[in-house]
């Protein structure tokens, strides 16, 4: 079943159900935020049944869910989510970056759990009615956002693998600084040959090409390895030959030196790969500049760009061979994380970093079909 009567709330508002925050929270200064640990004073909720349906959606004040301990997502993982950002430009203008690709893939993963699916333009629509009402928690400096987190849980109140024939979607914000609050700053990686992210397989048959809450959790204890050793994050591999595919929760892109120019390379989506959308972007941006349509001047006029299989075995070669130009992490949190050294094998390999229109795009500085607006 579908969330499609929840658009009809734009014509008549008194479908959606908004209970005010009568004890609402001074949002702190910038300089003391911790990303994920603040939240706006209120979330919207929309609870799901077999029977009924999409109930009617609800803003309410932020505060604690009303969960039996039965409830399928406490058991059986049954979980999903998105992380958006919504950003204000220097006239006040509030825009969320591509919400549309989340939405899409947030039904994706929907379906690969037995979740019900939904109607991503309707709940678009009530994700900006929530960002509209806690706008003033969006901060005003620089590189500074408001972190949206939707999510989707089972419900049943029973014990016993199915689908569940309850659910619950609800939305929570978080005002977020830069994810490097003190400038640029390169990342380490250990290339981890003990562990893996995930297993390819196209058209569904694995689960790392969907954001399931099932899919985090392993990597928590391969990240205290990490972290032990000296390293920032891990650099997932895997087969044989230790394909890259993944930097902690951020998809992988790296860039050689190739015939002249340069080749950006990104594993393809081979069921194993989280559909990025700031790895869309990255892609979009450098196919735009290759094609013509749109030139950016850091990038070189020579340049190929490729989804494609990458080897460690390549990547060491190509550092020991001076062919290797620059290797980062893209995701919605940090954006662009450059790596500078990777650990692999019992030594390190040292890569050269590049400082970073994609932010520009998101920040709606650069006017981009990809900002969608919230407020004027």
């Amino acid at each position: 079943m579908s969330l499609s009567m929840r658009s009809i709330h734009l014509r008549n508002p008194n479908l959606l159900k908004y209970t005010r925050n009568t004890s609402p929270a001074p949002p702190p200064p910038s300089k003391n935020l911790v990303f994920g640990h603040t939240f706006t004073d209120h979330m919207l909720t929309i609870p799901w049944s077999t029977i009924s349906g999409w109930k009617e959606p609800q803003i309410e004040p932020y505060g604690p869910l009303h969960l039996m301990p039965s409830s399928t997502a406490l058991h059986y993982a049954q979980t999903i989510f998105e992380g958006m950002k919504a950003y204000r430009d220097d006239t006040g203008k509030v825009t969320l970056f591509r919400p549309e690709m989340n939405m899409k893939r947030m039904n994706d993963s929907a379906t690969r759990v037995a979740l019900p699916n939904f109607d991503g333009s309707a709940l678009l629509e009530l994700i900006k009615e929530l960002i509209r009402i806690d706008k003033h928690w969006i901060p005003n400096e620089p590189g500074h956002s408001l972190y949206v987190r939707p999510t989707l849980i089972g419900t049943q109140k029973a014990i016993g693998i199915g689908p569940p024939n309850e659910a619950l979607l609800f939305v929570i914000c978080s005002p977020v600084g830069p994810y490097y609050p003190n400038g640029f700053k390169p990342i380490a990686l250990y290339g981890t040959t003990e562990y893996i992210r995930a297993a390819p397989g196209f058209d569904r048959a694995g689960t790392g090409a969907f954001k399931l809450g099932a899919n985090y959790a392993p990597g928590v204890m391969p990240q205290k390895v990490a972290a032990q050793k000296g390293y920032a994050q891990n650099l997932w591999l895997h087969g044989p030959e230790h394909d890259l595919t993944e930097v902690g929760t951020m998809n992988m892109f790296v860039v050689f030196k190739k015939d002249g120019g340069y080749e950006l390379v990104t594993p393809p989506l081979d069921g194993m790969i989280l559909p990025g959308i700031t790895r869309d972007s990255v892609l979009s941006l450098a196919r735009e500049h290759v094609s013509g349509q749109k030139k950016l001047a850091e990038l070189s006029d020579k340049l190929i760009v490729s989804e494609r299989r990458v080897t460690m075995g390549e990547v060491k070669a190509a550092s020991e061979n001076g062919t290797l130009a620059e290797l980062f992490g893209a995701g919605t949190a940090a954006v662009i994380s450059p790596v500078d050294r990777i650990g692999y094998l019992g030594q390190d390999l040292h890569i050269p970093t590049e400082e970073d229109e994609l932010v520009g795009r998101q920040m709606g500085k650069i006017p981009s079909s990809w900002s969608v607006p919230v407020t004027e």
